[in-house]
């Protein structure tokens, strides 16, 4: 029995926009259930740009912003960025 199975549905991430992005994109997701969230920037290589999540979230639909600055606050390159959602023991990604 898979994680899913034991908590019900996974996290959706629903895309950001606008994409690509020139100073910002907002990131929408939607949470089944309360729980663990983290929600993170990383590029290609795989190395974490920005952590924009890592708290506890209420079920149901969210919004975050990223502002294409990296955890020290440096502007980043234009170029292809992943980011990833998990809650709890799911995960999702998407570019």
């Amino acid at each position: 029995m898979g994680v899913d199975e034991i908590h019900g549905a996974a996290a959706r991430l629903l895309g950001n926009e606008p994409n690509p992005f020139v100073e910002s994109t907002t990131i929408r997701f939607d949470l089944p259930r309360s729980g663990e969230v983290n929600l993170r920037v990383f590029d290609a290589a795989g190395r974490t740009v920005r952590v924009l999540l890592n708290e506890r979230v209420a079920a149901g639909p969210h919004q975050t912003v990223w502002d294409g600055r990296d955890a020290s606050g440096r502007q980043m390159p234009s170029g292809v960025y992943f980011y990833a959602l998990k809650l709890d023991g799911s995960a999702e990604t998407r570019a």
